[in-house]
């Protein structure tokens, strides 16, 4: 069986963060007509990174920004056996005429962001939406979603399983990968 493996260690991390953040301000210049929204739960983490990292370059934060719930849009919602628990949503602001970038953590199937294009209609239309992820699984897409900003493309079989394990100091922050998903209740 295969070991489980750091596939981006902390200080690549930081790198990769910074990275993203030069992208984001490069395509939008000061974000002035941009919001961020991180796709809970797990996009939430990114996104707080972010906009914190972002702030810091920019000087003040010149962008909205909020954290959205798609627990209600997902197409497995009724079908699952254990029911998921909904997040909250925080976007007090419309997304008319704005550039949305939504960030999540893993792109896999693209059925997280399909949902999260759905609920995204309850507050306006926007000029344009973009996709912000971490990590890109390639190879593994059921639908025809692509991310416009990627920290890190991994190529891997269908039965692994990639991780972004989050530290609550940010000191320790990294990409996992493991066999399958039942080798990260063992780890």
């Amino acid at each position: 069986m295969e070991e489980n493996r750091v596939i981006l260690d902390a200080a690549r991390f930081k790198l990769t963060i910074d990275r993203l953040c030069y992208q984001l301000i490069e395509t939008f210049d000061e974000l002035k007509d941009t919001c961020l929204i991180g796709i809970q739960p797990r996009g939430v983490f990114l996104s707080d990174v972010l906009k914190d990292r972002l702030t810091e370059i920019l000087g003040t934060p010149s962008f909205d920004y909020g954290k959205l719930d798609i627990t209600f849009y997902r197409d497995d919602y009724r079908t699952r056996l254990k029911p998921l628990e909904a997040s909250k949503t925080t976007i007090d602001f419309l997304v008319d005429n704005k550039n949305v970038v939504l960030v999540d953590d893993v792109l896999y199937t693209g059925r997280t962001v399909q949902a999260a294009m759905t609920a995204l209609n309850d507050f306006g239309r926007p000029s344009r939406v973009e996709l912000l992820t971490l990590v890109d699984r390639r190879f593994n897409r059921h639908l025809p979603i692509q991310a416009d900003f990627i920290g890190l493309r991994v190529d891997s079989l269908d039965e692994a399983y990639v991780k972004v394990a989050w530290d609550a100091e940010g000191t320790d922050n990294k990409i996992l990968i493991f066999p399958d998903k039942n080798s990260i209740l063992e780890a």
